[in-house]
């Protein structure tokens, strides 16, 4: 099968159940032969913009990680693709942070740039998440985050120079059409962080604080064999990315000697499990800092509970879920959540968001 016989094979495929579940059934076929048209002429054709909405909303709802699928139809869509300057693009990224964080009552969302067509006519992100902090290689080891270390070289490179603190934000970088990446900083004020504290131990003596909003940059979206290749979108954090992961990790903020430390627990031996006490604390610090503070967050019951409401819904409409046991499962206490004792098939359905 040839490259534009797979593209028109993917618009039908897309085209009839994006239509069916709109209720449009009748347009399908004048559409469908509106595509094909343009296929034969151009090469490719482009979405309306009801198109690129449900079709980003069925990426997600598509999404076998995620465990915040219940509300895969109420994601905002951003239209960018007519957007091809440097200014543009900035504008488009800080507009995308400001109504996104909507000063702590976060919105699904997703900003959508031109569709690919190309390295010399594309619109590309370097950025993992759109705010994210440095981490820097020095002799005694990283200063920030490890994760970042790579990306914060290259930021350095093209002329960005960081605080060197734990929790510089990173510059947003990108290219435009196969030119060399620029950066530009994003205004404090647009950058939604919080403070991690406790309700009972002085956990601001770690001086730990995360941001907000959890906005992925780095993945391409597919909508009926079109990909986007820069399409940040977010949802809001499940409570144990920031305590058991972000913050925890032997590789990342790794703060439990720290809280263990704190709490006065007795590190001496693995028996005592001073790891998992201090997991559960900063975990219980991270929600009760989010809510504090005014930040939409869920914790990993509640998500469980919402990603079953998903699943019944999704049963009712005759879908089956899709999902990656791994990734769907939390790290703190997997096993008391319904989804620990259930299998998914993981299928990779589209429109989807794959790793570039």
């Amino acid at each position: 099968m040839s490259k534009m016989e797979q593209l028109v094979e993917e618009a039908r495929k897309f085209i009839t159940i994006c239509y069916e579940e709109l209720g449009r059934e009748k347009q399908i076929e004048e559409r469908f032969t509106q595509i094909v048209m343009e296929i034969e002429k151009t090469g490719t054709y482009e979405h309306t913009f009801d198109e690129l909405v449900h079709g980003a909303r069925m990426a997600w709802r598509n999404s076998n990680r995620c465990i915040g699928r219940l509300f895969w139809n109420k994601m905002h869509i951003l239209d960018a693709r007519e957007v091809n300057d440097e200014e543009g693009v900035y504008n488009a990224l800080t507009h995308h942070i400001r109504y996104a964080t909507n000063n702590g009552k976060i919105k699904p969302t997703i900003t959508i740039f031109k569709q690919y067509n190309g390295e010399k006519n594309n619109i590309k992100i370097y950025n993992h998440q759109l705010i994210r902090y440095a981490g820097y290689e020095t002799e005694m080891g990283v200063i920030g985050d490890s994760h970042s270390v790579p990306f914060t070289a290259l930021c350095q490179e093209i002329g960005w120079n960081g605080e060197g603190t734990n929790f510089d934000v990173l510059p947003l970088v990108f290219s435009i059409d196969g030119q060399e990446p620029v950066y530009r900083e994003i205004p404090k004020e647009e950058v939604k962080e919080v403070d991690i504290e406790h309700p009972e131990y002085p956990f601001l003596d770690l001086g730990a604080k995360w941001y907000g909003v959890p906005m992925i940059s780095d993945m391409r979206l597919e909508i009926g064999g079109i990909s986007y290749t820069a399409a940040p979108f977010n949802g809001w954090y499940m409570g144990t990315e920031i305590g058991a992961r972000n913050l925890a990790d032997h590789d990342r903020y790794h703060l439990l000697p720290a809280v263990a430390e704190i709490m006065n627990l007795d590190t001496s031996r693995n028996s005592t499990l001073w790891k998992d006490k201090a997991l559960v604390e900063l975990n219980v610090a991270v929600l009760y800092s989010f809510k504090k503070q005014g930040v939409s967050i869920v914790d990993h019951h509640t998500a469980a509970q919402q990603f079953g409401q998903f699943e019944k819904q999704e049963a009712a409409c005759g879908r089956v879920v899709t999902g990656n046991w791994v990734w769907l499962i939390p790290p703190l206490s997997p096993a008391t959540t319904h989804i620990y004792h259930k299998p998914y098939p993981n299928d990779i359905l589209k429109p989807n968001f794959f790793h570039k």
